[in-house]
This record gives structure tokens, C-alpha cells and sequence, in this order.
């Protein structure tokens, strides 16, 4: 697989000149300052496009052209949305770009609830607490029914964390939720916002009366609007699984594991409408299989995100080394390197280890943090390589 990093674009404190010398041979970016919705104009993706190439690299994946939440819910203007979307990819295909990635979560990208939970080694890494998640929907957001989600044993575990809990606490929680985690990505709140929590709400409350049925029927929509312009210029729309992949805070999901994703690769057919696989989003769900979804999905796989995480029965999750946990990567990997070698692969989520500590990363894009990981996916990749050369597998 073509390994790749995800990089932020000029601003970004990574230089490409590094990336290159640690052996990233192409690079996963967007055009961050175009507001979402937007078209991205041709001349700035030819721009960046060279900038990438004078490092000796290659823009190899749109990490993303975000769908508005507009098409994701179904608003008037989507259809206006959905030409600048056509637009974009239109100047994407004439560029060059082949590959692009993106989300149908509404509204919220990513969920933890702490992004510096110690590991025994002495690093940071990302963890989902699921009665801390519920404490912050039904204390801090007070969505509507927001108990109907919970167990009653849950319930009484948020009613004693609320008993302890500070303000220091509360406040910790909005910004990793609402704010840390989804800023970098869908812009929908970001950094310096007044009052998340109520912009939050107000998101939240475009999709009330939308089931999954009408998720469903709106991503149709979308796909059938965009894959024409997209096999166009062969460029391949890859959707990213849910994560964590199952329902929150009331909103439906469409991308949580096999029964989703077979659906929505049928649901259009066309070359153009392919999956992003994320080993470690899928593996985050209990139900998931991660090596047999990629067996299953392998040839519908335009782009691999290489992570794990360790999933337990009360709901809570957390990233995992690259070489344990539930993604079980080295058999993602010997999927791949058989039937994809091809495909464009990138680490994701690395720890945060002492020297990146203070660095200002966004969450979950250490440097050295996912250097290290691509080191230990480099080793499982070279020795998957050596097991295809000599025909064990």
C-alpha cells in the first residue's frame, strides 16, 4: 500500500521535507480554508498540488470535501449545495486528485471524552468513557430524552459522577467533545466559540424527525448526484465509518458495520461510490469483525486508515497500539497487500508521547506519536510482503 500521512497544509508545524525523509510518500489534505459548502477553486487545488509535489510528494487523497450538513439532513439549498460539491470534485479530477474521503455523520465527526488518558509506557492516548459521554448528554447538553439511550445502571452511574464531578470537569468535557475534536475537521464549531453548547443544541436540532431510513435516503441522493462527475475523471468517493459506530445523541448512523455498508454500496452503483476502511473506527464496535469486513469490502476499498482500539462489554473504548487491539492490523494489512496493493494507506490517531507533548497537534496527529506507528506498520507491511513473495498466503 502507498503510505501516506495526513497533513493540515501550510500552517501545519510538519513539513513535507520531513514527512519525506521518514518515508511518507504521498500526503492526505483538504483545502482547510474554504468554508464548508463552498466550491474549492481549481487554481488553489493546483496550487497546493504543486507545493506538495515540489517535496517530491504527491497529493494522493482529499482528506475531505466535507458534505454539508445542508444534503445531510435534506435542506432547502441542498441542491445548490450539491452542484458546488459536483463543482469541486470537477476541479479535483482535472487536477490530478483520484481519491476522496469523506464523512455522512450528522453533525459530530469523532467522539472521546479524553485526549490525554496516560498509558502504562509513560504516553497519551485518545478513550471513549461512556458514562462521562452520557453525564455530558444528559447534565451538560440536557438533550430530550437523552435517558432513553441509557441503562438504568448507567443512569445511577451518571447520577453519582455528578456528585463529584467539577467545573473544571464540565468544562474539560464540552471542549473535548464539542469543540477539540470536531473544529480541525467539519468546522461546523470551532475554537473561540461563545457558548458550544448552544450552537451545539441547534445543530442537533435540524435533524430531529431524521431516522435512518431518511439518512439513508438522503446519502442516495447525494451519491447520485456526485458519481457521475466522479467517474468522470475516475476519482473514487470513499465514505468513512461512523465512530464510534453506533447511534449518539440521538442521531442516526448509516455506516456502523456490515448490514450499513452493504446497503450503501448498492444503494448506487457506481465504480465512484466506495468505503474509506477505518480499522480502527470499525473496531471500536463490538459487532464488528475487522479483518473479515475487510476481506468483504477489499475490492470496494478506495483508501485504509491503519489504526486499533480495545473495546469492552460496558461500552468504553481506547485506542490501541498499532499492533494490538481489535483492528487487528497485520490481517487488515495481508487483505490488502494481496487484493490492494495499490490503495493508499495512512497511520491514524497516534499516541502522544513525551516529545510532542506542548507541540500543539491536533488531537490525535502527534508527530512522533504516529511516526512511531508508522514504523510498526512498515514492519507488519514488509513482512505480509515477504509471507506474498514466498506464496504463504
Amino acid at each position: 500500500m502507498e503510505l501516506t500521512w495526513r497533513w493540515f497544509g501550510k500552517n501545519d508545524r510538519i513539513g513535507l521535507r520531513e514527512l519525506k525523509s521518514i518515508g511518507v510518500e504521498g500526503i492526505v489534505t483538504a483545502l482547510h480554508g474554504i468554508a464548508n459548502g463552498e466550491v474549492w477553486p481549481e487554481e488553489e487545488i493546483v496550487r497546493l498540488r504543486d507545493y506538495i509535489a515540489g517535496a517530491g510528494l504527491r497529493w494522493s487523497v482529499v482528506e475531505s470535501l466535507p458534505v454539508s450538513e445542508g444534503i445531510k439532513w435534506g435542506s432547502p439549498d441542498r441542491d445548490r449545495l450539491l452542484e458546488n460539491y459536483r463543482v469541486s470534485l470537477e476541479h479535483l479530477g482535472r487536477a490530478g486528485i483520484r481519491t476522496v474521503c469523506y464523512n455522512f455523520m450528522p453533525v459530530i465527526d469523532w467522539i472521546r471524552t479524553d485526549l490525554l488518558r496516560p498509558t502504562p509506557e509513560g504516553n497519551y492516548t485518545l478513550y471513549f468513557d461512556r458514562i462521562r459521554f452520557a453525564y455530558f448528554d444528559c447534565r451538560i447538553l440536557a438533550r430530550e430524552g437523552a435517558e432513553r439511550d441509557y441503562t438504568q445502571q448507567e443512569l445511577a452511574a451518571v447520577e453519582e459522577l455528578a456528585a463529584t464531578v467539577t467545573e473544571e470537569e464540565r468544562e474539560r468535557l464540552v471542549d473535548t467533545i464539542i469543540v477539540k475534536t470536531q473544529g480541525f475537521i467539519n468546522g461546523n464549531i470551532r475554537e473561540g466559540d461563545r457558548d458550544p453548547v448552544s450552537l451545539f443544541r441547534q445543530l442537533l436540532s435540524r435533524y430531529e424527525g431524521i431516522d435512518r431510513d431518511r439518512l439513508r435516503a438522503n446519502f442516495k441522493y447525494f451519491m447520485e448526484a456526485v458519481a457521475p462527475v466522479a467517474e468522470r475523471y475516475g476519482i473514487g468517493l470513499c465514505v468513512h465509518p461512523d465512530d464510534p459506530p453506533y447511534q449518539v445523541l440521538g442521531l442516526p448512523r448509516i455506516v456502523t458495520g456490515r448490514e450499513d455498508i452493504d446497503w450503501l454500496l448498492s444503494a448506487v452503483d457506481s465504480p465512484a461510490n466506495g468505503l474509506t476502511f477505518c480499522a480502527g473506527s470499525l473496531s471500536s464496535g463490538l459487532h464488528n469483525d475487522v479483518p473479515e469486513l475487510a476481506g468483504r469490502y477489499a475490492d470496494r476499498t478506495h483508501f485504509v486508515h491503519l489504526r486499533s482500539t480495545d473495546a469492552f462489554d460496558n461500552g468504553n473504548f481506547v485506542e490501541a497500539p498499532h499492533t494490538e487491539g481489535r483492528g487487528r492490523l497485520v490481517e487488515v494489512i495481508r487483505v490488502f497487500e494481496k487484493r490492494r496493493p495499490e490503495v493508499p494507506m495512512r497511520v491514524d490517531h497516534g499516541l502522544l508521547m513525551p516529545g510532542d507533548v506542548g507541540r500543539g497537534d491536533n488531537p490525535g496527529y502527534s508527530f512522533l506519536g504516529r511516526m512511531y506507528a508508522l514504523g510498526e506498520v512498515r514492519g507488519m507491511m514488509a513482512a505480509v510482503r515477504k509471507e506474498i513473495e514466498e506464496g504463504r498466503i
